[in-house]
């Protein structure tokens, strides 16, 4: 249980740092992606984005296997 809340904590840490990096590629400015301030901060939550990279992914790897 505490791994996993780890491993939460450690993705929500990382999301969070590279939201300037997500941004400045175009992937936050999807529909379904959420901005918000919360207590003075801004939160970002790229729910399109995020489906959108695992398609991709996804697909690139079928693909790899299937060619390989």
């Amino acid at each position: 249980m505490i791994r996993w809340m780890l491993l939460i904590f450690v993705l929500l840490v990382l999301l969070n740092s590279a939201t300037g990096v997500i941004r400045k590629v175009g992937l936050g400015s999807l529909p379904g992606d959420f901005t918000f301030r919360l207590l003075g901060r801004e939160v970002f939550l790229p729910c399109a984005s995020a489906v959108l990279v695992t398609v991709l992914l996804f697909s690139t790897i079928k693909l790899l296997a299937w060619l390989f």
